[in-house]
């Protein structure tokens, strides 16, 4: 556990996803928890820029060929594929993205920190040939698809 990445305010999962340490009752990274709880809830609310925000703001914190940095890389891409095609119209913008994603996450486990990461590559695929395979996706975390509140948003507002 690296301990910049320690933060004992951060709530247990539903269930024993990768990342949890059930023997000690900690994340591993909870700070990879807060960030993508954050990120998550946003990308559902359709806040896709401050989405990508959370996710790429943790990502700093791991060196690269790590498995936490390919998953919030991952992510981020994912985000940002979703901004292309919503805001923009850029559907060959956002595939480029998703193919970066699915790239990124390949390997990544398909419960990483609770989120749903294999629908996560199962929706991207099914973008890639048709775009609207996105709308209306809200993905997974903890075996729910939550929305964004206040705390979220101030969260990614504190981000540097």
């Amino acid at each position: 556990m690296d301990e910049h990445t320690r933060d004992p305010g951060v709530a247990p999962p539903l269930g024993n996803p990768t990342g949890w340490a059930e023997d000690r009752r900690v994340w591993e990274h909870a700070t990879l928890r807060r960030a993508v709880e954050h990120g998550v809830r946003l990308y559902n609310a359709g806040d896709f820029h401050e989405s990508h925000d959370c996710f790429e703001h943790e990502w700093y914190n791991y060196g690269s060929g790590s498995v936490e940095s390919a998953f919030l890389h991952g992510m981020v891409q994912v985000a940002a594929g979703a901004y292309k095609h919503f805001d923009f119209e850029n559907d060959d913008g956002m595939r480029s993205l998703f193919e970066t994603a699915l790239q990124y996450l390949h390997g990544v486990p398909d419960d990483f920190y609770g989120v749903d990461v294999a629908e996560i590559k199962e929706t991207l695929r099914a973008a890639l040939s048709d775009p609207t395979a996105i709308h209306d996706w809200r993905i997974a975390i903890d075996g729910q698809r939550p929305d964004a509140y206040p705390a979220d948003y101030e969260y990614a507002e504190g981000l540097e």
